[in-house]
């Protein structure tokens, strides 16, 4: 069965930036992955009255509940708030968590991790690198054993 994972990110606010959205969407799909990207799915509730916010971070913690995974890109000084509150509900839910950062900045007060240590609850105390990606082409190229999550 496809592993389904969802893909926390703030790349849907700019149009720049989701062509780079798309190209992780497509190294996922490449795995034989299932994506659940935010923006995507949840662009119908988007009403002009406004009326619309409640509904559509609902259906993002609906999704967040079906995936097997998040796969969070924690970039910025510090990280986007939504994509740090998705982190703490799949940390909560007890999935399989999985961190993006190619973001060169210092956002940590401890020199054991790159991030706030409490992103880290969620990964294992030791090994945690496998599950911290820096580039496209540590996906891509399975580096890190991402493929062998796939196939668990």
């Amino acid at each position: 069965m496809k592993k389904k994972l969802y893909l926390a990110n703030p790349y849907g606010f700019s149009k720049q930036s989701k062509k780079l959205l798309y190209e992780f969407i497509n190294i996922f799909n490449d795995l034989n992955v299932e994506v659940y990207e935010p923006f995507e799915r949840t662009k119908h509730l988007i009403k002009k009255d406004g009326a619309w916010a409640y509904d559509l971070a609902r259906s993002n913690l609906h999704d967040l509940e079906k995936c097997d995974c998040i796969f969070a890109i924690v970039n910025g000084t510090p990280p986007d708030e939504g994509v740090m509150i998705e982190l703490g509900i799949a940390i909560a839910l007890k999935k399989d968590i999985f961190l993006f950062r190619d973001d060169f900045r210092n956002c940590s007060d401890s020199n054991q991790y790159p991030l706030n240590l409490m992103l880290f609850l969620g990964l294992p105390r030791d090994g945690w690198e496998k599950y911290y990606f820096e580039s496209l082409k540590d996906i891509k190229s399975n580096k890190k054993g991402f493929l062998g999550w796939t196939k668990k």
